[in-house]
């Protein structure tokens, strides 16, 4: 039976059931909750009330809402990204719009964040400075300049679509932040020697290894995941970039795979880094490394 004719179903629970159904068969992984998701997106409800609903028995939606959902689980059947239907992605307390041409935000790099969030509170000075490089959709930036208000926030993107993202994220959100369409290798020159804490989620996968994910591999821009032969050619970048904007002791703070870390702290030991680090996420995976400018 079609989503379509499913709209029809005597209850919105039905209705839900069937739509899971639809999306498990397809291999998406959280089916139950998508498909709460994008109900609520269509009746313009949260997920909690569209749960309550079905509790309750409702009835299906009819008409134009019925078929927007049917579309909606259509397309994300065919895997595009659940955060690209509805137009936004959670990140910490924030909302973020996203969609075509942006890295979606991933709840893992909420620890990245929670990190530079941690080294910036710990500076001293009034208004300390951060700057986060490759800002994408402006999550980690925007995490900083909320949580710290105190904080001078600066972001750099290179890429024109998820630039186009940021700008809109950073007038709702942040507008007193600094964002700038630059390459990340000359950005924010009138700050070198004078950042307290550099961040960063670069592009890390390696060239040749291509996503499982239909969802990463067919949406994901390439630009925000692939970094050369060993994934790590950003992270160069950034070792030098690094060091000619912070201050001596400002923190770096990047964001890697899971096998990337011993290499990382290589890598910035050999650029003459102190007190390498790298840290799990909540899963137990390394997700981050992070050092102290000499």
């Amino acid at each position: 039976m079609s989503i379509e004719q499913d709209s029809d179903a005597r209850s919105l629970a039905e209705l839900l059931r069937a739509a899971a159904g639809t999306l498990a068969s397809a291999g998406v992984p959280t089916p139950d909750v998508d498909a709460e998701l994008l109900a609520a997106h269509v009746l313009g409800r949260g997920r909690g009330e569209v749960a309550a609903a079905s509790l309750r028995g409702d009835r299906a939606p009819e008409g134009e809402a019925a078929l927007r959902f049917a579309e909606l689980i259509e397309r994300r059947a065919a895997r595009e990204p659940l955060q690209h239907l509805t137009g936004v992605a959670p990140f910490r307390h924030l909302e973020l719009r996203v969609g075509p041409g942006v890295f979606v935000p991933r709840p893992e790099t909420e620890m990245v964040a929670q990190l530079a969030i941690d080294a910036l509170r710990a500076v001293a000075d009034p208004d300390p400075i951060a700057v986060d490089l490759g800002t994408g959709s402006g999550a980690i930036a925007l995490a900083l300049a909320t949580e710290v208000p105190h904080a001078r926030v600066h972001a750099a993107e290179n890429s024109v679509e998820a630039f186009v993202w940021a700008k809109e994220n950073f007038a709702e959100h942040a507008p007193g932040a600094r964002l700038a369409f630059i390459d990340l290798a000359s950005a924010f020159p009138e700050l070198d020697g004078q950042v307290a804490v550099l961040v960063s989620n670069p592009p890390y996968v390696p060239d040749a290894a291509i996503p499982r994910d239909p969802e990463v591999r067919h949406w994901d821009p390439p630009a925000a995941l692939y970094g050369g032969e060993d994934g790590l050619d950003v992270v160069r970048t950034l070792s030098g970039v690094g060091l000619r904007l912070l201050r001596p002791g400002g923190a770096l703070v990047i964001e890697h795979g899971e096998w990337q870390g011993a290499p990382i702290r290589e890598l910035l030991a050999q650029g003459g880094w102190r007190a390498t680090a790298t840290h799990p996420d909540l899963t137990g995976r390394d997700r981050a490394t992070t050092a102290l400018r000499p």
